[in-house]
């Protein structure tokens, strides 16, 4: 189609000149008037053809007043012939002009300078929604002081006294706090005076910058509940080794084994012999290799423990020991000392997950002390060993086949025959004595504290009176302490015990 609206219908060689004509750089162009083609050209063509519609003073070429939006366009809601599209047909846009020019019209009547709305004559209704914030009042507006409010309905939410009194709420029933006299405060000490060395810790161990590992912490805490009992442990250096700068003897292993109902924890405590100076390795080594040895074993223990298989917990926690601390005296042959300065006491404690078992189980070897709290008194649980018990019998050799000895006296061992040498020591010096083989299972109540602390802790408990008694106030009505509060009470300090503590106590729901 031509620029006319004519159609052309010529051959495919004659279009393909005009279509190069058309839009070669050097022919001019085929509008009705010789202007350059360019965007600015073509933006001042669009703007110049929209001024001409709209008369001067906001009046279209209609004569009626402009539409005029916010951001003061006049022509957006002008109908559809006014609004320079593109038209088909005779007097359309040439190709390249977006709008088609238009003569200007005659100027319409001068539209009146625009005025603001007069005020409405009644009272303006807000819509729905929030009622807008009253202004505060100024600084020199009078306000009616507050009334006091009254004493005994308690303090005001939030300062309102006007809102309390309109629209009073009930309030809950006050439940008295607890006084002095139901829970003690923790002490320091007890006795008849403080003892000698500081209360904190003043100096600290040495330590060796290429075995770090060796370290031993001052204080060690923990705890847990499973089923119906809490546990508390602790472990804390003395007052002498503190003062003197030496490692805690104590070890304090808590372990579980297992899940669920079927689990079971262990509470396991050493102290190494005195001043030796692998004490602390020693202890440590001893709960490890007891904890190692129950974990591997703990559920046919769990299920001796529910079913109440006394004498074959007792046989069996008894091979457990031994050969813990069999692996100890092997350890003092390997670093070259005697057996008795590489060797720690043991005193465990078996807790059930399960919460319809009450049943618990201590063992051990060594020094120290079981304690249960019942009905507000403490009671001396600890495993009575006999002088009798301690002894060994007479030998068996064959079970009476062969005499245990020959007729000058040399003793035989088993059946053998082989005689046993004499000792180049007159007298042989004895064996030392082994400490005998602890075990007790009891059945907990509701209500009760059980336990369970090394030397350190079990003899001012024996010889105070004054720390049991503290002791009891503190744990008999108040149920469970805290960690820090357990702590606090494992520290009152009796003048002349200053040995490591190590405690784990019970508490029966």
């Amino acid at each position: 189609m031509s620029q006319q609206g004519e159609q052309y219908t010529g051959a495919s060689g004659q279009e393909d000149d005009w279509w190069g004509q058309l839009y070669d750089d050097s022919a001019p162009d085929t509008g009705p008037a010789q202007v350059a083609d360019t965007l600015d050209d073509r933006f001042a063509s669009a703007v110049s053809a929209s001024s001409t519609g709209t008369a001067p003073g906001g009046a279209d070429a209609a004569g009626g007043p402009a539409q005029q939006d916010v951001y003061g366009d006049q022509f957006e809601d002008r109908p559809a012939s006014d609004r320079h599209e593109p038209f088909t047909g005779s007097g359309s846009a040439p190709p390249g002009e977006p709008f088609a020019r238009r003569e200007p019209s005659a100027p319409g009547p001068a539209a009146r300078p625009w005025e603001p709305p007069a005020a409405p004559a009644g009272p303006v209704t807000f819509p729905a929604g929030p009622k807008p914030p009253a202004q505060p009042p100024s600084r020199t507006t009078a306000v009616p002081a507050p009334r006091p409010p009254d004493e005994s309905a308690g303090p005001p939410p939030y300062g309102r006294t006007d809102e309390l009194e309109q629209a009073p709420e009930p309030r809950a029933p006050s439940v008295p706090a607890p006084t002095l006299a139901e829970v003690p405060r923790a002490v320091a000490y007890v006795g008849d005076g403080p003892p000698t060395y500081d209360a904190e810790p003043t100096v600290l161990p040495a330590a060796d910058p290429d075995d770090l590992a060796d370290l031993v912490a001052d204080t060690v805490l923990d705890g847990a509940r499973y089923g119906t009992s809490t546990l508390r442990a602790v472990s804390v250096r003395g007052d002498s080794a503190r003062y003197r700068g030496e490692p805690r003897r104590d070890s304090l292993l808590t372990a579980r084994f297992g899940t669920g109902d079927g689990a079971l924890v262990l509470v396991a405590m050493a102290t190494g012999a005195r001043a030796t100076p692998g004490a602390h390795r020693a202890a440590a080594d001893a709960c490890a290799w007891i904890g190692r040895a129950v974990g591997r074993s703990h559920q046919r223990l769990a299920e001796d423990i529910r079913a109440a298989r006394r004498g074959d917990l007792k046989s069996g926690l008894h091979r457990l020991t031994d050969r813990s601390l069999g692996k100890l005296r092997a350890q003092a042959a390997d670093l070259g000392v005697e057996p008795d300065e590489y060797a720690a006491s043991l005193r465990c404690l078996l807790l059930p997950a399960d919460p319809d078992c009450r049943t618990r189980v201590f063992f051990g070897v060594g020094g120290g002390g079981l304690f249960r709290l019942r009905d507000g008194e403490w009671q001396d649980i600890e495993p009575r060993v006999s002088d009798a018990a301690g002894e060994a019998g007479p030998p068996v050799v064959g079970f009476g086949s062969v005499p245990s000895e020959t007729p000058d006296g040399d003793r035989l061992t088993m059946d053998m025959g082989i005689i046993t040498p004499p000792s180049p020591y007159e007298p042989a010096p004895e064996p030392p004595p082994r400490e005998p083989f602890r075990f007790r299972a009891s059945v907990a109540r509701p209500g009760d504290a059980l336990l369970l602390c090394s030397g350190g802790l079990a003899e001012p408990l024996r010889g105070e009176p004054d720390l049991a008694g503290h002791l009891t106030q503190r744990w008999s009505d108040a149920g469970p302490p805290g960690l820090a509060d357990f702590l606090g009470d494992i520290q009152v300090r009796v003048k002349g015990y200053a040995d490591d503590r190590t405690a784990a106590a019970v508490w029966e729901a």
